[in-house]
């Protein structure tokens, strides 16, 4: 039976997304796609016409090309939405520099390393 290799594949990914959620080396949200990939295979593996079947619905000749075109669809929409969390990370990162550094800022004035300058008669640069 070819398919034993596919199905223990199937079985580590499955196990192996399960360790690293215990673990907590890997989120809940990215968790979901491998386990729905491990599943998938774990069918597909126990019952291999299935893709046959879902090929010849979908109008496609090979059932190896089905798989492929699945899997770069999925691979694109990973990469996609990593795109945009990085992104976002990016943005708040942005924020947050800005943020400390106005901070710093105040922290300089507190501590008397920067002159205030403002309504009190502002201090000339060259200390006059």
């Amino acid at each position: 039976m070819p398919n034993i290799a596919a199905f223990l594949l199937a079985l580590a990914i499955v196990g192996l997304v399960a360790e690293m959620l215990r673990r907590k080396k890997l989120r809940e949200k990215y968790a979901i796609w491998w386990l729905v990939v491990g599943i998938a295979t774990l069918v597909l593996a126990a019952f291999p016409q299935l893709l046959v079947f879902i090929a010849r619905v979908v109008g496609v000749q090979l059932p190896s090309n089905l798989l492929f075109i699945l899997s770069i669809l999925m691979l694109l929409g990973v990469c996609l939405h990593l795109s945009w969390e990085i992104s976002v990370v990016e943005e708040e990162t942005r924020a947050l520099a800005e943020e400390v550094a106005i901070l710093r800022i105040q922290v300089e004035r507190l501590t008397g390393l920067l002159p205030v300058s403002g309504s009190n008669g502002s201090q000339d640069p060259e200390g006059q």
